[in-house]
């Protein structure tokens, strides 16, 4: 391993000791690059955070580095490390949750003047209160931690929370010959780390796992826990379904204490379960968001945000004046392709606790699944079209590929009988493919009451194939399917990566192994995008097969092996 002054790490990932590596960099830096045998990390401000927030200092991480490292690891580089982690706890925000004015306090006054004097900082204090403190008017405590971590000065919120409106329920207890319901050890250790303790304050930040691992789970626990009304924002309708389903079979609260509120019904109540497509619904670009009212329609003690790597920047701006409401964000992955993480650190707070994918695989807890790139050739007048192309339009001719379909074929025979969704980007491939293999089609326009129908035929067993649009992304429950074949996707997306492999991801009842197949276009830009799209997977240790279509026959199914 060597490190750089820029903060990178390289890595030899054929290393007989990366794979004790990996998990220790997880902690305070992220996959940036991974061509063959080298594989690129980055210590970023907000990494370094989020491993301050864990509990880590610069002393631990110096020390990691300096356990593995080929050579001495760089002066800068250690100074760095320590200016980023030293500007974790430099600014208390502190006071009541119900005062009107809050104490900011710095253990930096020189710094503290210099803020005071700032053109633009300046205006979010009301005045000073001694050499080391401002008082800050509450509204603005949201705006106040996002500008300055945005200047790269992370404020540690303890002011602490409203409790809200108490609901009391309990998990549900045990009928007849049934067990109990039980959160597993991580699953408890993850509300803990949310909700804090005697010597820890708790009640923001995001919970890390991979799909499959149950962060629904996670969700309840922490509501059982807290024992307040809450609202709960997440991806899509068949996600609010899935929610209610869970909330009803693993608690003693009953249906009318739930209200679903989405394009078919707007319901509030106790919990209550929405869209964030409903929340940024507006009648036209200039008018209001119509249902940001929901916010504050109850006196909520907690605000879920499922799958809080998609959060809306419009619903970023209502959660700054929300700041005295637990917020608990769940996501497989903090990757966004916008550049925003550091917005979910500073509104809904750092990363309280994650836990590596192929950990839980390695216990059972996730199923195992084997990847493999399959690279297709472009026939010569699709190459001809691709090379006299502009370059977003290179990469639909390479998505959509038609001999993609003969691929798709081999592997349905090779996995004959297997659950199988078959997962694209463009609509018009995905009627082709559908229309190929005679399997049904759900897309965004799908009425939600037929997609229920074909998730439900599909846990069923009644249909073996699904072809599926961007929709199945995200928080779509069938727990049997074995095969994924991806045969288009956004560009480079680490995010949709993560969550597409996440559809394989829960246990089978009978142990088997899972496949994810990326079909991708030979000599195109889709290999490009591949690497970048494969970069949070890799981080977490799985690898990838690289394997040409005419070496499909002889190509093995064994499980990946960890990088």
């Amino acid at each position: 391993m060597v490190v750089q002054q820029d903060l990178t790490i390289l890595v030899h990932d054929s290393s007989p000791r990366y794979k004790d590596m990996r998990p220790q960099l997880q902690r305070f830096a992220t996959l940036i690059k991974h061509p063959a045998g080298i594989h690129t990390f980055k210590m970023t401000p907000l990494t370094l955070w989020n491993a301050a927030a864990a509990g880590m200092c610069a002393e631990d991480i110096t020390n990691t580095l300096e356990q593995y490292a080929s050579w001495p690891i760089p002066t800068r580089a250690k100074q760095d490390i320590a200016l980023w982690m030293g500007r974790y706890g430099l600014f208390i925000l502190a006071g009541e949750d119900d005062a009107e004015a809050l104490r900011l306090v710095c253990r930096d006054q020189n710094l503290l003047a210099r803020f005071i004097h700032n053109s633009e900082i300046g205006t979010l204090f009301s005045g000073t209160l001694g050499a080391d403190a401002v008082s800050v008017p509450a509204k603005f405590r949201g705006r106040l931690k996002k500008e300055f971590a945005r200047i790269g000065y992370p404020v540690i919120d303890q002011v602490g929370y409203q409790d809200g409106e108490s609901l009391v329920f309990a998990l549900a207890t045990a009928e007849a010959d049934d067990a109990a319901f039980q959160l597993r050890d991580y699953q408890q250790e993850a509300v803990t780390a949310f909700t804090g303790g005697t010597h820890k304050l708790g009640g923001d930040g995001v919970i890390v796992l991979p799909c499959g691992a149950g962060k629904t789970i996670v969700g309840i626990g922490t509501m059982a826990q807290l024992q307040s009304e809450t609202l709960i924002l997440t991806s899509n309708t068949t996600s609010v379904k899935q929610w209610k389903r869970e909330i009803l079979e693993k608690t003693t609260l009953t249906d009318n204490k739930i209200g679903e509120y989405t394009g078919q019904s707007k319901e509030v109540r106790p919990i209550t379960i929405a869209t964030y497509q409903m929340m940024t619904y507006r009648h036209a670009e200039n008018e209001e968001f119509i249902h940001m009212r929901l916010f504050h329609e109850r006196n909520w003690g907690l605000i879920i945000y499922d799958e809080v790597h998609l959060l809306p920047a419009p619903v970023f701006r209502t959660t700054a004046d929300l700041q005295a409401t637990r917020r608990l964000g769940l996501t497989a992955t903090l990757v966004r392709e916008d550049g925003c993480e550091q917005d979910v650190f500073s509104l809904i707070g750092p990363k309280r606790y994650e836990l590596p994918w192929r950990q839980l695989e390695e216990t059972g807890f996730i199923a195992k699944v084997s990847c493999a790139e399959l690279l297709v050739p472009m026939s010569a007048p699709l190459n001809e079209r691709y090379i006299r192309a502009e370059s977003r339009e290179k990469a639909r001719l390479a998505g959509e590929n038609i001999d993609k379909l003969r691929v798709i074929k081999e592997l349905l025979a090779r996995h004959e009988k297997q659950p199988t969704l078959i997962i694209g980007q463009y609509l018009d491939q995905l009627r082709l493919i559908a229309a190929g293999i005679q399997a049904p089609l759900l897309t965004g326009s799908t009425p939600q009451e037929e997609r229920q129908r074909l998730y439900e035929q599909f846990r069923n067993k009644e249909i073996d194939v699904l072809v599926v649009s961007k929709v199945a992304n995200f928080a779509v429950d069938l727990p049997d399917a074995t095969v994924a074949i991806q045969v288009s996707g956004s560009y480079g997306s680490r995010q949709e990566e993560a969550q597409r492999l996440g559809r394989l991801l829960r246990p089978k009842s009978d142990g088997r192994q899972a496949y994810f197949y990326t079909l991708v276009s030979e000599h195109s830009k889709e290999q490009e995008y591949a690497m970048k799209r494969q970069l949070f997977l890799i981080e977490q240790g799985y690898q990838y097969d690289i394997v040409k279509e005419e070496q499909l026959h002889e190509y093995g199914t064994a499980a990946c092996a960890d990088s």
